[in-house]
């Protein structure tokens, strides 16, 4: 097999569109799994030295303490590809990242006679579950939540330059009362806003506990100590929640619950993307041109709406996955199975596509152009939607049979200025309200939607 190339790759987020999503390599990929978990020993064994009781384990000097630290923070591709030749024997990567510590103990006596406590009294999920909670935070809050961010700014800029641009809205695919582009938008602005407050407030969890959750193994060698104190100042230090009680396994409900809320934002931007899609059909928003780019092989006109299509195309795939995850990590056969293992190898690549989409859906807004004209245009063709703000105002000057009347005059039928002003005239209402009616168009008759748009966008 050659060396590796981007048009040999299975999936497209490591072929196609890598260098979109190159950034989550640092969160998701072999090595950063990796490197987490020598962060995560290495964190440990600082908790396990800090312990009275452990008296065989001495306080670690300020030259130890170093030296531990620029071993996770200097930790290199080199350095991953070691700790996976050692695996090559052991057939196992967390004994291979144990074995690789210790090896690197040699190097500094301090440290060298006390390898035996790397991995002291640990279940493999206990380095593995805070590594992958530190991945997420990476990833997640460090990667995906900044896009997002761009984003939703994206958005918010555009629904406040939108906001005094009346259109008309259509319920049920069909004419509605107007509103302004500029609302719609922030309508989507104030849904991502709630929806991210959900996402960030899902604390990430870790546990430290041993192979049942019981610190079984802690105890029959230093029954004095006090572990729950230990395990919880070494995932604080890690700056994660601590998770108290689990099986083998932390149990996954944050996962499920992250990958929910996030779901929930690419739903969002489903809706937002298809929405746009169709705006752009009506041709309320032109696209950019970009030199060289074609739209169509055979149609040379076209300008097609390709980047809110990629994006709803990979917020579908991202969901997909979200979903499988939050509904298979919570549960696990009596004190543990593996099923998690592969699943949660996929973490990655359900962000990843998440990430492609908000990065093709923020391309996509940045070439919008909106077309006033269209949307004017496209109102002043629906004048029977005024039927809602005559009939209302009938009814409150109690002329019998007020809707009735309005469908009788409009439903299913293209109703003009003149009929409308020949109906206002005779109606039996204040000649104010009657002035006030016959004065509205459909560009005026947005109610509060510019209102809304500055309050909720800005």
């Amino acid at each position: 097999m050659p060396q590796f190339d981007a048009l040999v790759a299975i999936s497209p987020l490591d072929g196609r569109y890598q260098k979109k999503v190159a950034v989550l390599g640092d969160a998701f990929s072999e090595y950063a799994l990796t490197r987490e978990r020598i962060r995560v020993e290495i964190a440990w064994l600082k908790s396990l030295a800090s312990c009275a009781d452990i008296a065989e384990l001495p306080p670690l000097s300020a030259e130890a303490t170093a030296f531990l630290d620029r071993i996770a923070d200097d930790f290199s591709i080199t350095d991953a590809q070691g700790v996976k030749d050692i695996e090559a024997t052991t057939n196992h990567d967390v004994k291979a990242v144990e074995y690789w510590l210790k090896a690197k103990f040699e190097k500094l006596p301090e440290l060298a006679p006390h390898g035996e406590f790397v991995h002291f009294a640990c279940t493999s999920e206990d380095i593995n579950n805070v590594s992958h909670a530190l991945m997420l935070k990476r990833g997640v809050h460090g990667a995906w939540l900044p896009q997002l961010d761009a984003l939703i700014a994206a958005l918010s800029r555009l629904a406040l330059a939108t906001a005094e641009m009346p259109m008309m809205s259509r319920t049920h695919g069909q004419a509605a009362t107007p509103t302004t582009m500029g609302k719609e938008i922030a309508l989507f602005v104030d849904r991502l806003r709630t929806a991210r407050e959900r996402v960030v407030a899902v604390p990430l969890r870790a546990k430290m506990n041993g192979a049942v959750g019981n610190y079984n193994a802690h105890l029959s060698a230093y029954p004095s100590a006090d572990w729950p104190a230990i395990s919880k100042q070494t995932v604080e230090s890690l700056g994660l929640t601590w998770q108290p009680m689990s099986a083998q396994i932390e149990p996954h409900d944050y996962m499920a619950e992250l990958f929910d809320a996030m779901a929930r934002i690419d739903t969002i931007l489903i809706d937002f993307c298809r929405d746009t899609w169709g705006y752009i059909s009506l041709g309320f928003f032109k696209q950019k041109l970009k030199a060289g780019e074609i739209g169509s092989s055979t149609m040379p006109h076209k300008v097609n709406p390709i980047d809110f299509e990629n994006a709803e195309g990979n917020f579908g795939l991202a969901n997909a996955l979200l979903r499988h995850l939050s509904e298979k990590l919570p549960i696990s056969r009596w004190q543990r199975d593996l099923t998690d293992s592969t699943v949660l190898r996929n973490m990655g690549v359900a962000v990843g596509y998440s990430l492609l989409g908000l990065s093709s859906a923020l391309q996509g807004v940045g070439k919008l152009e909106v077309n006033p004209d269209a949307m004017l245009k496209d109102l002043d063709n629906n004048w029977e939607v005024l039927a809602e703000p005559i009939q209302t105002v009938m009814r409150r000057y109690a002329v019998a049979g007020a809707y009735e009347q309005l469908k009788n005059l409009t439903r299913g039928n293209k109703v003009t200025p003149q009929a409308f002003a020949e109906f206002i005239d005779q109606l039996a209402i204040p000649a104010e309200a009657r002035a006030e009616l016959r004065a509205l168009t459909p560009a005026q008759y947005v109610g509060l939607a510019t209102t809304l748009a500055k309050q909720y966008a800005g």
